[in-house]
């Protein structure tokens, strides 16, 4: 039984390691003033947050249902199974709009994973599906595990920035430039559905304190068993700002030794768009 793993671009897996990994990436579309561009493919991070800070018209919409249809059409004809693993249908649509397509006409061949995930937390979903590929698993134990497991994470951002979410519509402009003259950098969190405010702190030092002790509190409550059983895994992220992402990862190694960074990546572009640049994240979820 040949089972093939597909997910998008919003885990952060480019379409280099996809090819590495054996899998397949769906890159999503970006609309910049009304021209659409795809994820890694004709838009690369640079580009997106050259256009995101000139003030051009920036929005991510779902993949066309028709081309992920063709592309499991293809992937079926050298694997019996599909695990296709999209961003958590508490951002987008997409999850539903594929879950139809893939019950209506690929029923028993493609499974849909609505896990609620996004970014370095769905991309460590990815990596779990394929260990368990390695261990013989069926399409169908990999689909089972991975939604009784889908509320076993967090994340964690902090907005530099309350533009972004002021454009998007997330703050009313008062509360925006109110939270501007005092230098507000919201903490937000993602725990399985929707981006939600966390904390208000003035300082970057002040930020990645309460996201570490956030992080604390989930190891020590929420996972505590599974911390034990050395079921849990770190990951940072961030939005143009690789270098500071790269401190932050190595204070959240010291504050959790037990702990091991699996990767430093960009936040997808679906996220970015909402957030702006500047931004750090951290998660941590089970593993496999």
């Amino acid at each position: 039984m040949k089972i093939a793993i597909v997910t998008d671009s919003n885990s952060g897996i480019t379409q280099d390691e996809a090819k590495e990994l054996g899998i397949f990436v769906v890159p999503m579309p970006v609309l910049i003033d009304g021209e659409q561009y795809f994820e890694d493919l004709t838009l690369s991070q640079e580009q997106f947050y050259e256009k995101l800070k000139s003030d051009a018209q920036v929005s991510t919409s779902q993949p066309s249902a028709f081309d992920v249809g063709e592309l499991w059409n293809k992937i079926l004809k050298d694997y019996d199974k599909i695990i296709h693993i999209p961003m958590s249908s508490g951002l987008s649509e997409t999850c539903h709009t594929l879950s139809h397509l893939a019950e209506t006409e690929y029923a028993g061949k493609v499974y849909v994973i609505d896990n609620q995930r996004i970014s370095i937390t769905m991309r460590r979903s990815v990596m779990d599906a394929l260990d368990m590929i390695k261990d013989g698993k069926s399409a169908e134990e990999i689909r089972d595990w991975l939604i009784e497991t889908k509320m076993q994470s967090s994340i964690y951002i902090m907005v530099d920035t309350l533009k972004y979410l002021k454009k998007g519509g997330r703050l009313t402009p008062a509360v925006a430039m109110i939270g501007t003259l005092l230098k507000i950098k919201p903490v937000l969190q993602i725990q399985g559905f929707k981006l939600d405010q966390f904390a208000k702190v003035r300082k970057l030092v002040d930020a990645k304190t309460t996201m570490i002790n956030a992080i604390d509190s989930d190891l020590k409550n929420r996972f505590a068993e599974l911390r034990a059983k050395g079921k849990m895994s770190l990951a940072v992220a961030h939005t143009e700002n690789l270098e500071e992402a790269k401190i932050f990862a190595a204070e959240l190694e010291e504050r959790f030794p037990d702990l091991k960074i699996e990767c430093i990546n960009p936040l997808s572009l679906s996220v970015s768009c909402h957030i702006g640049p500047g931004a750090l994240a951290c998660a941590v979820s089970i593993k496999y």
